[in-house]
């Protein structure tokens, strides 16, 4: 009951958000015409919108706009042993989305919708639904100060899980953002955007979702997830939205700096992951609170990047009906440190050092102090992110472990292509 009370009440403040709209519209004139500045700057701080990109159709009366977007990734990649035997290869359209953004009678009224079709991004879920949905949100945008959307879209938790993965730098994210991310999640979602003085701006977005992931349709006895981040930017906004794209392809010309930290608290998740992972077994439900903090710098082609994040739960350990340990939940944190230089012909070097550090039951469970990943990375940009080529290669170890820890995927190597429009 709590939450279909929640639900009925997030649809009542958009509706009532867009009919105020509506009717701004038609008192001002069936056919106003907003410039193109005016809705660049409407658009600049909305999650999830990228202006000027894609193919878009367009009304005459600037009512009704659709921008359709597709994107794919092609990967190939090898692991190897101890001995630099293969022990496994992988060969695959990772990812193909298909994207739609627009506005509808107004640009103060914004849509998002994204489709995932690999098996990467339609992984079934455990009440065996499938994940093609990713994205589906509905946007009320008075000004360029704040906007309030209604649906389902990524958390603003973590730099690496807001960042679009067809904005890396590596074929992919780190291990610390698989373990940690908190993902995609339904409900409602705010942003406000502001300054002080000329450069310094600063961002803060929070949400109360469901708490059970994308597409999961099925809850009886979970609470909510409430998720807030706060984003401080002393020197300015960084260039064509350099904020949620890795790397600097578009050289900064003045120093620009991000400080960002959130905080989430899943109330009775049903998850491991909370948002994501199998069920937790026999019907338990444990509350988890993840934590993040992250640094972007950014000037005249080099790009440095540090991220830590967290997990914390009272109760760990979840036993089964007989009383027996089935299932811990995974608790502990992470950094990741990443650097890299852009050259002025578009070719690009990038390195990553990843960092998993469990807390003391989990690493006993796990049976590692720390697992670590070092990587490289090489890539050539022929159209800024919508053209790109990708080769990473990866060492894996870990201390606290038994010899045998990580032996068969010690070393790995990755090229991926990148087509966007």
């Amino acid at each position: 009951m709590k939450k279909v009370l929640f639900i009925l009440s997030l649809c009542t403040m958009l509706l009532s958000g867009m009919q105020a709209s509506a009717q701004e519209t038609q008192q001002h004139n069936d056919t106003t015409i907003y410039t193109d500045a005016e809705v660049t700057e409407l658009l600049r701080n909305m999650p999830n919108i990228e202006v000027g990109k894609g193919i878009s159709f367009q009304s005459k009366d600037n009512r009704y706009k659709m921008t359709m977007r597709l994107r794919l990734q092609g990967m190939v990649g090898v692991t190897l042993d101890d001995d630099w035997g293969v022990s496994k290869t992988e060969a695959s359209i990772k990812r193909l989305h298909l994207r739609f953004d627009g506005h509808v009678f107004t640009p103060k009224v914004a849509y998002s919708i994204q489709l995932g079709y690999t098996p990467y991004d339609a992984k079934e879920l455990p009440d065996g639904g499938i994940n093609i949905l990713r994205d589906a949100m509905i946007y009320y945008v008075p000004s360029s100060s704040w906007n309030i959307g209604f649906g389902q879209t990524k958390l603003r938790g973590g730099r690496a899980n807001i960042n679009s993965s067809s904005a890396l730098q590596f074929v992919d994210r780190s291990i610390v953002n698989s373990q940690f991310s908190i993902d995609r999640d339904f409900g409602i979602f705010a942003e406000f955007h502001n300054k002080f003085g000329k450069n310094f701006n600063y961002a803060i977005k929070a949400s109360i979702t469901t708490g059970d992931g994308r597409n999961f349709t099925v809850s009886q006895k979970s609470g909510l997830a409430y998720t807030a981040r706060v984003e401080l930017y002393p020197l300015g906004k960084f260039s064509s939205r350099g904020e949620v794209s890795e790397g600097d392809f578009y050289r900064e010309s003045t120093p620009k700096l991000a400080l960002a930290g959130a905080f989430s608290y899943n109330d009775r998740a049903g998850r491991v992951q909370g948002q994501k992972g199998s069920l937790l077994v026999d019907d338990n439900r444990r509350s988890l609170q993840s934590w993040f903090a992250d640094v972007i710098f950014k000037y005249q082609g080099f790009a440095f990047y540090t991220d830590f994040m967290g997990r914390l739960c009272n109760s760990p350990v979840v036993n089964d009906d007989n009383g027996n340990v089935a299932q811990r939940i995974y608790t502990g944190w992470g950094v990741n440190v990443q650097a890299s230089y852009t050259f002025r012909k578009n070719w690009e070097v990038a390195v990553r050092h990843s960092s998993l550090l469990p807390d003391a039951a989990t690493a006993n469970y796990e049976g590692y102090k720390s697992k670590n990943q070092a990587t490289v990375a090489v890539s050539k940009y022929f159209i800024g992110h919508n053209l790109k080529v990708h080769a990473d290669f990866s060492y894996n170890y870990a201390t606290g472990a038994t010899s045998a820890y990580l032996s068969n995927e010690r070393w790995q190597a990755r090229l991926s292509v990148d087509v966007g429009i």
